[in-house]
């Protein structure tokens, strides 16, 4: 069976674009901190990438140095955010059920219990996108990120947060991939820095054009880049601490 991913590596500039990115990321594991004290530096990128995702959707970024949020969208973020590893195997082996997960986490304080878990429509677009994930595409992991991420946004099927969960699905996406095996990059960042640029990009994706289409990968390669120099700015400030 032909691989449905394949020909969008064929678009001008995304293969140069896809090894970049992936250069970088692979570049950042490889610093001393994140050699020895990983889970530090992942731990603080976890909490920058959920506050940059809450703030695309409105949220607050300031977390109380008592630890308590009261901020809706923060709080949903955070809890995304800290069920990421969980999720994993259910990511890569049943998607549909690691969305829905999501949803009761992101919006557990913005909408009636009833409708937790349950997307609004789209049915057989996320079917197809949650078997790309779960094995039927070997196209390289910048690739696969960016279509999680452009399709969760595009068919918004989680109201208020899909924003949140479309970010949390490409963060898994990027982990369970090989991209990123310890969640150090923090592209979200990146997202939020340029966020015209975002919206914009997504646009061109969701217009389903080749042209649109390259634009959101180049997007996505160039946000998962500054996501790997942000890395590395956490891995130097533990290194000197």
């Amino acid at each position: 069976m032909t691989d449905p991913l394949a020909p969008l590596l064929d678009l001008p500039g995304v293969a140069a674009a896809v090894e970049a990115a992936r250069d970088a990321v692979a570049e950042v594991h490889r610093h001393p901190a994140n050699r020895r004290g990983w889970p530090t530096t992942a731990a603080e990128a976890s909490v920058r990438a959920a506050r940059a995702s809450a703030a695309l959707d409105g949220g607050t970024v300031e977390i109380p140095s008592d630890g308590s949020v009261s901020d809706p969208v923060l709080a949903g973020s955070l809890r995304v955010a800290e069920a990421i590893g969980p999720l994993l195997a259910t990511w890569q082996k049943a998607p549909l059920q690691a969305l829905a997960r999501l949803h009761v986490l992101a919006a557990a304080d913005l909408v009636s219990p009833s409708d937790l878990g349950r997307p609004s429509s789209s049915g057989s677009r996320l079917e197809l996108l949650a078997s790309l994930v779960a094995g039927g595409t070997k196209a390289p992991g910048p690739v696969l990120v960016a279509v999680v991420h452009g399709e969760l946004l595009s068919l918004a099927p989680f109201g208020p947060v899909s924003g949140l969960i479309a970010r949390a699905a490409a963060r898994l996406t990027m982990i369970g991939t090989g991209l990123d095996t310890k969640g150090l990059a923090v592209p979200e960042v990146a997202y939020l820095r340029r966020a015209a640029e975002y919206r914009s990009a997504l646009e061109g994706f969701s217009s389903g054009t080749p042209e649109g289409v390259a634009g959101w990968l180049l997007f996505t390669c160039s946000a998962l880049e500054a996501g790997a120099s942000e890395a590395r700015s956490i891995a130097d400030a533990v290194g000197q601490g």
